[in-house]
Parts: structure tokens; C-alpha cells; sequence
């Protein structure tokens, strides 16, 4: 059977990570379509249902979301909530008018509770509120859970959803103020070499993340489409050993791109949350031969990607 596989958000850094992938594996039992925002509105339900009308999706692999930093999520809650909901609500409603055979989505490590024990594990979404800065789409990122499980109930759906960690990678959103931290410190120390500055960062450098590579995150996609068959959300990360400082981070970054003047670290700006350590033990189970790209050659190569395409990156 020909699976028609609809990729919402697919011009995105995870999207071009899965295309990048499939690319290699070349099924010809597999149409993919990466679905550009051009080509509709998800918030609009009509523009939704047309969009699957038009491909007729057997599986899809729903990316798609309002996505911004820390700044972003703590001054635009409301919207951030709204859109999300709305975009999650329409895929899924069509997935299922449309009888399509599996969904993925794609959660975040931020709907985990603020206050709570590490690791984090996948039994652990709902057991308390996110942390407060940007519980507008944490919380809307929760519902689909909450969605994928009233589907199967009432109408046999199989709709399911991963939740990685940070990811970076090629084609990342490399905006100074809405990217996320990997991209951002990448456009800055750049920008800093342009103008023969120091490179300030907000915060203190201190708190602790797992970062995955988009190259690595586009193959266990793809993975979790063809294996994983469970309801609940399956979290897709790098080991805890492998968490690192966003001060590391930024001097793997300065390295990679030989940068050559001052770190300061602005500490009047806000951190948020210190650490969100997320166990993949159960994806390890599941995936015995996992392996990951080494943080310092990812970076390497992302870093090399944004100068090459400095002047189309998005930023």
C-alpha cells in the first residue's frame, strides 16, 4: 500500500530534518508532502479541510505550531495559546474526517510541570501547572495528549505524540529575539564577529538543557511513525548525561565559529526555567541501536549552514 504522508509545518527546522532523512531512505511506497504555511491557514478549519482534501493524507506528521523563545512566550501568552489550539484542534479533526491512519505530534519538553522530580518521564505531563513563562503554549501543547486519548476513546483514532527536547539544526529560525537558543546565540555571535563587538548573552548561562540534533530528531520521526504504537506521548531526547549549560553551549558555538572576543552574561535578564532533565529510557528500550550526532559536530555544521545561508536563513 502507497502511504500518502502529509507533513504539517515541513518547511521548519524539523520538518527539513525528516525530509533530509527520507531523502536517504527512498521508499518508493511513500509519498511525502512537507506542507508549506503558504498553502493554508491551519487556524482556519475551512483552509484546514481543504488542505487534506487536496492530498488525501493515509498518515501525518503534525509539526506545525506558533512557536517563538522565552521573550516571546512570556509577552504573548494569549496568542500563543489561541493559535495552538486552534491549529491542533483543525489537524486532528480532519485526521479523523478524513479516517487517516496514524497521527504524530509534536510536543515539548515545556509542558512538563515546573515543580517536579528529574528525569522528567513521560508518565509526568499532567502532574502539576508548566512553569509560569510560557504556560500559554504549554498548555495548548498539553491538549493534544489530552485529544489523542478522547479520539481513541470515542471514535478508535490512532493519534499518538513525541515530545523532544531542544532542538537545533539547518534551516532553525535564526531571529534575534523569537529563536530559540541555539539559533539565537548563532545569529548574535555572528553578528558580534561582523561588528568586531563582544558577544552578550541574556542571562546568567547557568540553567541546563538536552539539546537534539534536527538530523537526528527528523530520523526517529520517522521511526515513530513506522513503530511506535502507543497512545501515550513518547519523549525523544539525548541522554541526561548529556545535558549542557547554555554558557557551554555558547562556547561550543564561539569555537565553531572561531570567534574571537568576550562572553558577557547580562544577568538582569530573566534565566527561565534552570533545568528540565527528560529521561529516554523508555525510547532506548524501545530503540535499542539509538544513536546521536555529538553536540560539538552538530553545531559545527549549523553554525556552517547559517553562514553559508546568511541571506535566506529566517531570521
Amino acid at each position: 500500500m502507497t502511504r500518502v504522508i502529509l507533513v504539517t509545518g515541513g518547511s521548519g527546522l524539523v520538518g527539513k530534518g525528516i525530509e533530509a532523512y527520507v531523502s536517504t531512505v527512498n521508499n518508493p511506497n511513500d509519498q511525502w508532502i512537507f506542507l508549506r504555511s503558504k498553502e493554508g491557514d491551519l487556524r482556519s478549519k475551512d483552509q484546514t479541510r481543504a488542505i487534506f482534501e487536496k492530498y488525501k493524507p493515509t498518515h501525518v506528521i503534525h509539526l506545525a505550531a506558533k512557536v517563538g523563545g522565552l521573550f516571546s512566550n512570556m509577552k504573548y501568552k494569549v496568542e500563543f495559546f489561541r493559535d495552538n489550539i486552534d491549529i491542533n484542534d483543525n489537524i486532528l479533526a480532519m485526521c479523523k474526517e478524513f479516517n487517516v491512519i496514524k497521527c504524530v505530534s509534536c510536543l515539548s519538553t515545556c509542558i512538563f510541570p515546573d515543580k517536579t522530580t528529574y528525569p522528567i518521564d513521560e508518565t509526568m505531563v499532567h502532574n502539576g501547572p508548566p512553569h509560569p513563562s510560557n504556560e500559554g503554549y504549554a498548555y495548548a501543547k498539553r491538549m493534544i495528549d489530552v485529544l489523542n486519548r478522547a479520539y481513541n476513546e470515542e471514535y478508535g483514532c490512532k493519534f499518538t505524540s513525541v515530545i523532544p527536547t531542544n532542538i537545533y539544526g539547518p534551516h532553525d529560525n535564526y531571529h534575534l529575539s523569537d529563536g530559540h537558543v541555539i539559533p539565537g546565540l548563532i545569529h548574535k555571535t555572528y553578528l558580534a564577529m561582523q561588528n568586531n563587538q563582544d558577544l552578550t548573552i541574556m542571562g546568567t548561562g547557568k540553567p541546563l538543557r538536552q539539546f537534539i540534533y534536527s538530523l537526528d530528531l527528523g530520523r526517529l520521526f520517522v521511526w515513530a511513525l513506522d513503530n511506535y504504537e502507543e497512545l501515550n506521548p513518547l519523549i525523544l531526547s539525548v541522554g541526561e548525561e548529556d545535558e549542557i549549560s547554555i554558557a557551554d553551549v555558547a562556547t561550543l558555538i564561539t569555537e565553531a565559529m572561531e570567534f574571537k572576543g568576550k562572553l558577557i552574561f547580562d544577568t538582569s535578564k530573566a534565566d527561565g526555567q534552570y533545568k528540565k532533565t527528560a529521561s529516554n529510557l523508555k525510547l532506548k528500550s524501545l530503540y535499542p541501536e539509538l544513536k546521536f550526532t555529538p553536540i560539538k559536530e552538530a553545531i559545527k555544521a549549523s553554525c556552517q549552514w547559517f553562514v553559508e545561508n546568511y541571506e535566506t536563513a529566517r531570521k
